[in-house]
């Protein structure tokens, strides 16, 4: 059983939890994801489990989930990349490169632009069944084909298009 924060509207923790899988109740809970691109500008993408209750068998971003009770984001982003995909990175001091809402809560995305040996990884055999890279086409293909999580297909744009900024500006100062 996971135990999950609960944030006011504002992003600040209130104090109170929640059990995962049931509603964060007057209020909302974050979600850490990592997207990692290697040089070619191709993603890493997950296939999701058989069994799992949300989106089984469907591709997914390289890794993500919610950020547990007392946690920070950074911290979960280190440990889901590190549990589904045994990859090791520190995200100490690394703030996301975008966050976005949903209904009940927030998403924090840190983007790695790095080279991965896929067949370096060590899968987390309860979430995930396979891995492969991926480019934008491919992605917004397989969410057509209801084969991704279905992502809005702008959300997946900018990622692609922005994957090697950091920030909305192209060049520093006001």
């Amino acid at each position: 059983m996971e135990i999950l924060d609960i944030y006011d509207s504002n992003r600040m923790p209130t104090g109170r939890t929640f059990v995962r899988g049931t509603k964060p109740e007057g209020g909302y809970y974050l979600v850490a994801q990592v997207i990692v691109f290697n040089t070619k500008g191709q993603m890493l993408i997950q296939q999701r489990q058989a069994h799992k209750l949300g989106w089984p068998n469907r591709w997914d971003v390289s890794a993500g989930g919610s950020v547990q009770a007392g946690e920070t984001s950074q911290q979960a982003a280190q440990r889901e990349l590190r549990e589904e995909l045994g990859l090791s990175v520190n995200f100490t001091g690394v703030r996301p490169h975008v966050c976005s809402t949903f209904a009940e809560g927030f998403t924090d995305v840190y983007i790695l632009n790095r080279e991965v040996n896929l067949s370096r990884l060590t899968l987390q055999t309860e979430e995930v069944q396979a891995v492969r890279w991926a480019n934008r086409e491919q992605v917004l293909h397989m969410i057509e084909n209801d084969t991704f999580i279905p992502y809005y297909p702008g959300w997946i744009a900018y990622l692609f298009d922005t994957h090697e900024q950091y920030g909305s500006f192209r060049r520093a100062g006001y």
